[in-house]
């Protein structure tokens, strides 16, 4: 005697927007199959599909990027925030050396 198929008793709910949900089942008549199925076989290959391994090489690119556009970019971005002697003058108004608040302010 063969074994009895494993019943069907738990569910899921997703949500999902409404056009997405009516094209999914207009395709799964069009297929002659029921969502239930459709949605069953995916996880089921899901569940039997390998393990995805971490793949260290896409790490390791992505962080040789963003090392290689730091070093492209780091200079010019400390030119624009390293205050430089003019920027200063056109500050300090009164050509004392120092910034007072009022200086400051009036930029």
């Amino acid at each position: 005697m063969a074994p009895r198929p494993l019943k069907k008793t738990e569910t899921i709910e997703i949500r999902l927007p409404h056009d997405t949900k009516t094209a999914f089942m207009a395709r799964c008549r069009a297929e002659g199959r029921t969502a239930s199925d459709v949605l069953r076989r995916f996880i089921d290959a899901e569940l039997a599909a390998r393990p995805r391994r971490f793949d260290g090489r896409l790490l390791l690119a992505a962080v040789l990027a963003a090392l290689a556009l730091g070093g492209v970019a780091a200079p010019s971005l400390a030119e624009s925030v390293t205050p430089t002697r003019t920027a200063f003058d056109r500050l300090d108004r009164d050509h004392d050396g120092r910034l007072s608040f009022e200086e400051f302010r009036a930029r």
